[in-house]
Order: structure tokens, then sequence, then C-alpha cells
């Protein structure tokens, strides 16, 4: 079961090429902490490159050869590059796996959402041609007014390493579908597939410079992205400290920018529950990708009637989580990205026991498992809201668990927290679902099910978990500008200025 190790180069208008200074950086299985290959190291060099291409082929014949072409066109490039990831779905998965850590069958379903997001925004790209030159009703009969969507131009698109592929074929698919040029700089934990990706453009003849890729060190090849007076529009997903920065950076140039990015977001359990089916979404929530989710469902909020019984299922669910090496079949927690990671995810864990809370499962290393970055699924009880672990992000397969009495309580603790990304509730009265779910401060709410994600549907938050909406129509729009095109159409003289007189 083996997967073959691509060597790449980065692509930059449609060609492999060798980075300017010829640095590559370590491929480092998390599951063996072994170097088992390298991917190439973008400086502001590169990107300057890339930049360049990108904005030939935005303006390439005029833009007739992309920007302006009919959405149609763009769409038979994203539907061939969907077909490619289908075909190639199973070496695709087995290199995200081995690369950032994740499960073989969670990759392998990530492979499939990919091939769907390009399709569905194709479908957009061919719609965009029916929706130009939409007419506005005015109060005036004497004008009349349309409106066209065009391509905001070159774009950055920063991705993290939880889902390598997906997370930036949610920026890539768009983009190119709205007729935007790109250039992708995925995370340097996690870049192989996104490098694949660059050969499936070759294969299917994607024109040169619509998109570029980049991989590298975010505080070189990213952070150069991100200030270049060229690009347009820079689209990020990652942690709140660095999308702080990007955003300044983009604030120089009065750049916009779309930031999805960290979050502590609750889990509620009402006392109504079915025990069984609420313990496997509370686990799932929190320890899918290893935990390693923007959006996990990691503070826990259980009605104190149930708490003791519901944890003690909780806990059997979460024993019997099979953890091993990501390619073993029926894996369903791998090792965490990297060595700081692990490392981290330890420190928050033992930051925890120090500030009183209690270690309920989990806590450490697995003991079958004596290499990798790997952490037991755990979850910490006894949390006070002035916790490190209730407040700060983990990134990691650590779930904080609180009781409540009431409704309001539970709403009150839920939006405890200076994040706004996904709250999850859980409960058979679905009158309560209902306000729950509008009183929860957040951009998603999820009832009776945690994490399911659809293209179709807008993904983002609030508050420090950033702004914008990937995703569905919304995240079609964050690569349009929309222009209104407004016409006299009387034939008398507008007659607010008094005449000249004649001689």
């Amino acid at each position: 079961m083996e997967a073959r190790i691509p060597s790449r180069q980065l692509f930059i208008d449609g060609k492999w090429v060798e980075p300017i200074k010829n640095s590559r950086l370590p491929i480092i299985n998390p599951a063996t902490d072994k170097i088992i290959g390298d991917i190439p190291a973008a400086t502001a060099e590169d990107v300057e490159l890339a930049v360049n291409a990108a904005r030939r082929a935005f303006a390439r014949n005029k833009g007739a050869d992309w920007a302006k072409a009919p959405g149609s066109l763009r769409a038979k490039y994203l539907r061939a590059i969907a077909a490619k990831i289908t075909e190639r779905k199973s070496e695709l998965a087995k290199l995200e796996a081995i690369d950032c850590g994740k499960p073989l069958d969670e990759a392998a379903w990530d492979m499939d959402d990919v091939a769907s997001c390009f399709e569905y925004f194709a479908g957009l790209a061919e719609a965009l041609d029916a929706q130009q030159k939409a007419p506005l009703s005015l109060p005036m009969d004497t004008f009349k007014c349309h409106i066209l969507k065009e391509p905001l131009g070159v774009v950055g698109l920063i991705t993290p390493w939880n889902y390598p592929l997906l997370m930036a074929t949610w920026k890539v698919a768009p983009a190119l579908a709205a007729g935007c040029t790109a250039i992708l700089k995925p995370s340097e934990w996690s870049s192989m597939t996104c490098l694949e990706l660059a050969d499936v453009c070759i294969e299917v003849g994607l024109p040169p410079g619509v998109l570029n890729i980049l991989t590298g060190l975010g505080h070189e090849a990213g952070a150069s992205l991100a200030s270049h007076p060229h690009v347009d529009k820079i689209a990020f997903t990652g942690s709140t400290a660095t999308g702080s920065k990007i955003m300044t950076a983009a604030a120089q140039l009065v750049k916009p920018v779309t930031l999805e990015l960290g979050g502590k977001s609750p889990i509620l359990v009402f006392e109504d529950v079915d025990l069984d089916k609420a313990a496997e979404w509370t686990a799932f929530g929190c320890f899918w990708t290893n935990g390693q989710i923007c959006s996990a469902t990691s503070r826990l909020l259980v009605h104190e009637s149930i708490a003791a019984e519901f944890l003690d299922k909780l806990v059997k669910w979460t024993k019997n989580i099979k953890i091993s090496d990501p390619l073993e079949e029926g894996c369903r927690l791998g090792p965490v990205v990297s060595k700081g990671q692990y490392e981290k995810v330890l420190k928050f864990i033992s930051t925890a026991r120090s500030e009183g809370a209690t270690i309920l499962s989990g806590g450490g290393r697995p003991q079958h498992l004596e290499r990798g970055f790997f952490v037991e699924p755990t979850i910490v009880t006894d949390v006070t809201t002035s916790m490190q672990i209730w407040k700060e992000e983990v990134f990691g397969p650590v779930l904080c668990v609180k009781t409540f009495s009431s409704e309001d309580e539970a709403i009150e603790l839920a939006n405890d927290t200076q994040y706004g990304l996904a709250g999850a509730v859980i409960s058979n009265d679905l009158e309560r679902c209902e306000r729950v779910s509008k009183a929860l401060q957040a951009g998603i709410v999820w009832i009776n099910c945690a994490q399911p994600t659809f293209c179709q549907a807008p993904w983002g938050g609030i508050k420090r978990s950033g702004f914008g909406r990937e995703l569905g129509p919304w995240g079609f729009d964050n690569y349009l500008s929309v222009k209104q095109v407004t016409q006299y159409i009387s034939d008398e003289q507008w007659g607010w200025y008094q005449p000249p007189s004649k001689l």
C-alpha cells in the first residue's frame, strides 16, 4: 500500500520551474517521523515570477482567453480537473494520508469532495453567462441600468495543512470559475497533493499562468504573496494570528481579504438525547481529522442531569476509536501533522492538568505506538472558564467539558469565546434547537450532528474566526466585482444648467 512520492518543482506559467534559490524542504511522514521526500521552497523572487505569469494570463488577448471568456469555457477546464481527480483518487488519498496524517478513509472522502467542488463551481461559471447585464428597475424612466459581474483579477490563495487539497480547492475552484487567475500557496507541512493538482492542470491543458502553485515557508512565500502590490485579493485559511498579519499587509494596499481563521466551537447536549447517538456525534465533532479542524466542537456543554452517564458513554466510544498508521485498514485517528504540533497539544493537556482540570480519558501517546506524532483522543473535565483549555484553540484531539443546568446558561457558556466559527446543538426538542441556533454567535450551526459540510452551503465565521464566506454562491462572489452600468435614454436635454445664450 506504499505510495510513490513524486519529486516536483514549483508550478509557474504552466511549467515546472526550479526555485530561484534552489531550496527544498523535507517531507516528514507524521506517522513515522521519517523524511520521505522533499518539496521546493519558493521565496519572494519566485512569487514575483508567479504574479507576473498570472497577470499575463489574466490580460492575454485582452482577457478573451480567460478573464472575459464565456463561463462555459472555464467550466470545461474545471470539469476536466474534477474528472482527473476522480481518476487519481486512490493515489491522491494515499499521498494526503502520509503527508498530513489523516486516516486514509478520510483522505479518500476528501478527494470525492474535491472533485464535487470543481464540478459545483463549473456549474456556477456556466450560470454566470446568463446573469450578465441583469437589468435593475429604477425609479426614473429616463434611465436604464444593468449589472456586470467581473473577475477581481490576480488572487493569492493561502491554505492550511489539515485539508491540503480540499481547502485549496475551496479557493481555486471559485477563483478560476469567476475568471480570476491565481497563485496558490499551500502549507509547507502538507503540499504534496497541491503539487499533484499542478500535474492535473498540465494534463487538462489549463492555459499557462491561470493557476500557479508555490510551495514554501509562510514567512517567505506567503508573506511576499500577501504584500505583493499586483495581487488584487488574498484569501486565507489558517490561524487567527497569521490572519491578522495578512490583514495588516493587505491593508497597506487597501486589498480585499477573506479570512477563515480559528475556532473554539461548542457542542450543547441536552437531557432528552439518545446518549449513544449524541456520544458518537460529540466524538466525531472533536476527533475527526485528528482533532485538527478549525470548526472542531471542542467545548462540550452537557446538561448536569445526564453528565455522569453521558461522559461514561463518551469515554467508551472514545476508547473504541482505532488509532494507527493512517494507511492501516479501519484507522479512525492518525497522528497530528508535525513534531511541533504534537508538543503543542501535549503542552495544552499538561497546562490543563496544572490549572486544576481532570484528564478523564487519554492525555498522552497511545501505548502501542512508539513513534510518530500520535496523541490519544483526550477528554478534560472540571474545567473553568478561566482555563487556557477553555479559551484557546488546541488544534488536536482534545475535548474540554462543562455542565449546565438551563438553556440560558448553556447559551451563555457557548458564546463565552472570542471565536465564532461553528456550534452544534443535540436535542430531541426541535423548537429548542431552533432557539439555540438563533442564539449561538457563530457562522455555522449544526442540529443533531457535527461537521457536515457541503459545497453548496456557506462556510465562515464571525468575531476572531474571520469574515467572508466560502462555498456556495457566496464563495463564488468572493472573486467577482460588481459593476453597475447606467444609461440615459431620453432624447431630452438634461436641463440642470441654464443653456448658454445662442448668438
